[in-house]
């Protein structure tokens, strides 16, 4: 599939030599093609496409666009609340659902020029159960991934330029690995995520995009115009791409991923260690007594994330299953029954291991440019049932630092990222590394 980059049109924009409008025609042909076969929207806004799309253009013509993403299409996961577009937490009882606002992103990305083209489909309740037919742009026989899973397929298959998504274990990273995008998880709270249905302590809104360079735009866009989560930093940076760094040290994870992954994802990772050694990167992975502490560390990251979720999830699904009975789906309903097991001190004592853990991560701080890891644990697997396994995501979204997937590697013949983890607030540094791996991988 072709991605459409759109930041890097902006001179274009300027010299005339295009328009946002001739681009959102671009972007309305390719759904009109693709989109009966993928069904990565629950929800299209048309209407006012073009003619928003044209008033950016005017802006850009006169030289005073809104921002760096002034006239881009984008999709909005469907759990995140849009004023005009009904949410539907991907739950047939909330189909149609409309609450009359926009959440914190929504509301940045118009201040910002951005054009909301439509909702995209996502899991019940943004978690496990696919209540969706969304296929996987580059084989319709294999999923998307999930939760993000529209946001994912429509960047991947080239029809926007980016979605917006969210990531409480997976959710943005894996599928981004799976479609073949960019996937970017921000450090936790670095986004505003207020109107997002998406209430666990690890949710953080996340990008789904056609380059480094849109995901960065898109997410600072936001951060410049409603910060990041009440009582925490928002993503600090520049408004345009941070400047792109040569890695010089790279410190490689394998966690409980790697051990689950395919051998074609194993190998596809080896032969990118290769070459970015052969591009003059020192690439560590044994030895290093950080490394392997935070490898151990991790090593347990997914059972814990879900023990501090069973918890978590005591609201919002019983509001729901008392508000309207029999609508939260057999598989959330487990949720909600574990989660009535346990207690306040089972609760704390989850959290007090999940914040050791981020302690001895943070211990590589100053020792790499990044760490790298696999993307995701193969390709995406076959079938509409499973959203696939995020043991490879799961770290960054315990962690709470920022991660970021490159559709760099193959499985099966199939897109697989390569993922890069920084440091919890080093986000621009990360998008500069990333930047670099990517323009040296596509030259």
């Amino acid at each position: 599939m072709t991605l459409m980059p759109y930041v890097e049109l902006s001179d274009a924009f300027r010299r005339g030599r295009t328009t946002p409008l001739a681009v959102m025609e671009q972007v309305l042909e390719r759904l009109d093609a693709i989109e009966p076969g993928l069904h990565a929207f629950v929800y299209l806004e048309r209407a006012g496409a073009l003619a928003r799309a044209a008033e950016s253009a005017a802006r850009w013509r006169a030289g005073r666009p809104l921002s760096p993403i002034d006239g881009m299409a984008i999709g909005v996961k469907d759990i995140i609340e849009t004023a005009d577009m009904p949410t539907g937490q991907g739950s047939p009882a909330w189909a149609g659902t409309r609450t009359g606002r926009d959440a914190a992103s929504v509301q940045a990305l118009r201040e910002a020029g951005a054009i909301i083209l439509g909702k995209t489909t996502t899991t019940e309740f943004a978690s496990t159960e696919p209540f969706h037919d969304t296929r996987n742009p580059h084989d319709p026989a294999r999923t998307p991934g999930g939760s993000s899973s529209g946001s994912a397929a429509a960047v991947g298959a080239g029809i926007l330029p980016a979605a917006i998504g969210s990531q409480v274990v997976g959710s943005t990273l894996r599928p981004a690995s799976y479609c073949g995008c960019v996937g970017f998880k921000p450090s936790f709270g670095a986004l505003n995520r207020g109107g997002s249905f998406d209430h666990l302590s690890q949710s953080c809104v996340g990008l789904l995009a056609a380059s480094p360079e849109d995901a960065w735009c898109v997410a600072a866009a936001i951060a410049r115009r409603v910060g990041g989560d009440p009582g925490h930093a928002a993503l600090a940076g520049p408004e345009t791409p941070p400047d792109i760094r040569r890695p010089a040290r790279l410190g490689v994870l394998r966690t409980a991923g790697w051990a689950r992954a395919t051998p074609g994802a194993q190998a596809a990772f080896e032969a990118a260690l290769d070459r970015l050694r052969a591009r003059g990167a020192v690439v560590v992975q044994n030895g290093h007594a950080a490394l392997r502490e935070a490898e151990d560390a991790l090593r347990d990251a997914l059972p814990l994330t879900f023990r501090i979720f069973d918890w978590e999830w005591l609201w919002p699904l019983g509001a729901y299953e008392r508000e309207r009975p029999g609508s939260v789906s057999a598989p959330m309903r487990q949720w909600l029954e574990r989660a009535r097991t346990m207690s306040p001190a089972d609760y704390g004592a989850a959290l007090a291991e999940r914040e050791a853990i981020r302690g001895r991560y943070a211990a590589l701080r100053g020792s790499f440019d990044a760490v790298i890891a696999l993307g995701a644990t193969g390709a995406a697997p076959a079938g509409l049932g499973w959203t696939g396994d995020p043991a490879a995501n799961v770290p960054a979204s315990l962690l709470g630092i920022p991660a970021i997937t490159l559709p760099l590697l193959e499985d099966e013949g199939l897109p697989l990222g390569l993922q890069l983890l920084g440091q919890a607030g080093d986000d621009a540094a990360l998008i500069s590394v990333a930047r670099s791996i990517w323009q040296e991988w596509n030259a």
